[in-house]
């Protein structure tokens, strides 16, 4: 971002005496923000373990087997036998689930200012997401062991590439299918912002179906923005909190950072590392159930009770890949700054967005570095903060450059 001292690339001055942009308000306390992410970082790390916890005695205990028993009990046909034994894995599951969302959802965000939802709220959104993810994770399971049972040497070719396609076209839907689901949209009324972000999304060289208010603040108080969707589906969301928050220079810098994620092709790198990694689960799944699918009391690679084994070897390739997707994901996030930087009159905006970001959404601004190297998608606030302070505007060419 170019403001008037932008030849020179020196060092932009931050808010006098820790003041934030948002009307001269005290800005958030660093140490409330730190309780805060220790605490999600704490309750993610106690679901973790419990899950995998219950999945271990699924399967050290024989409690899949048991299920699988009773499942089969009920009805010897593959596909609803297995259908009754998710629904009695789902239980087992959604108890703790709960419990730790109850505490991360609700409890947290409410004992620190943030949420806006009553309980009935806040259980009428799990219980929506529970319906979703149960019949999104029946189908999978249902195609999984038939494909097995088809295709008993290839099924993990097979189901990794089916399981691809799913993802990208839940990418591609998921803005006009399951988003309105839990949120209210409606188009943008201010014309002139509209205008200004249509002309940053042209010279972006992408096309968008429209800018709309994401009814967020009903919330939250936390603010966001997005480009979602892909082709006919595409679209700008910014939340009501945002535009309530934010100058139209600072939305518009928000909006860049998203559409450098575009530029830079980041959607098809993220699908293709996506695609690599669904092929090498499906595989060391495969070598999983090649090597203890008679282990366990299961009774061979199509015996759906070996589900909690397939989950674990899951478990296991996510952890051993955390660190480099973490660092993958915060290079993409830096392009996208770079990029935004490059696209805008003035980098002030940018960092004013970003101090507005940290204080409505209790940002933890300088996280511990191995909590960051490990954990977070995005630099921190402070680096990216001094990554706009320290932009050589002679950037600037190199950065259109790329669209």
């Amino acid at each position: 971002m170019n403001e008037p001292k932008a030849e020179t690339g020196a060092p932009l001055p931050g808010p006098p005496n820790g003041l934030s942009p948002i009307s001269g308000q005290a800005a958030p306390d660093e140490e409330q923000a730190r309780t805060y992410h220790r605490a999600q970082r704490v309750l993610s790390v106690v679901g973790f373990v419990v899950d995998f916890a219950l999945l271990m005695l699924l399967l050290l205990a024989g409690w899949s087997v048991g299920f699988r028993e009773a499942a089969e009990r009920v009805s010897r046909h593959p596909a609803l036998a297995l259908l009754i034994y998710l629904l009695l894995l789902g239980l087992l599951f959604k108890i703790p689930d709960l419990v730790i969302g109850f505490l991360k959802g609700y409890w947290l965000e409410h004992r620190h200012g943030l949420s806006r939802m009553t309980f009935g709220q806040w259980l009428l959104d799990e219980a929506k997401g529970a319906a979703i993810g149960a019949a999104i994770g029946a189908l999978g399971a249902e195609a999984l062991y038939a494909a097995i049972r088809l295709w008993p040497r290839d099924w993990w070719v097979v189901c990794a590439a089916a399981f691809s396609l799913f993802f990208i076209l839940l990418a591609h839907l998921a803005p006009v299918l399951l988003f309105p689901i839990f949120f209210k949209f409606k188009p943008v009324e201010d014309s002139a912002l509209v205008a200004r972000l249509e002309d940053l999304s042209r010279r972006a060289r992408t096309r968008v179906r429209g800018v709309y208010e994401w009814k967020l603040g009903e919330k939250t108080k936390k603010a966001n923005a997005a480009l979602m969707g892909s082709g006919s589906t595409r679209r700008i969301i910014l939340s009501d909190t945002l535009l309530s928050n934010f100058q139209p220079d600072e939305i518009e810098a928000v909006l860049a950072h998203e559409f450098g994620h575009h530029v830079r092709r980041h959607l098809l790198w993220g699908m293709l590392v996506q695609t690599a990694i669904t092929f090498a689960g499906f595989y060391l799944a495969n070598r999983a159930l090649a090597r203890w699918s008679h282990a366990f009391g299961l009774r061979g690679p199509s015996d759906f009770a070996n589900l909690p084994l397939l989950i674990l070897t899951g478990f296991a390739l996510s952890l051993i890949l955390l660190p480099a997707l973490s660092a993958f994901s915060r290079r993409m996030e830096r392009e996208a700054d770079a990029y935004a930087l490059g696209s805008i009159p003035d980098r002030e905006a940018f960092i004013r967005s970003m101090e507005k970001l940290a204080q409505l959404n209790l940002g933890e601004r300088r996280p511990p570095r191995w909590i960051e190297f490990i954990f977070h998608s995005h630099p921190s606030i402070e680096r990216r903060i001094q990554f706009a302070r320290e932009w050589n505007p002679a950037r600037r060419r190199t950065s259109q450059a790329g669209a």
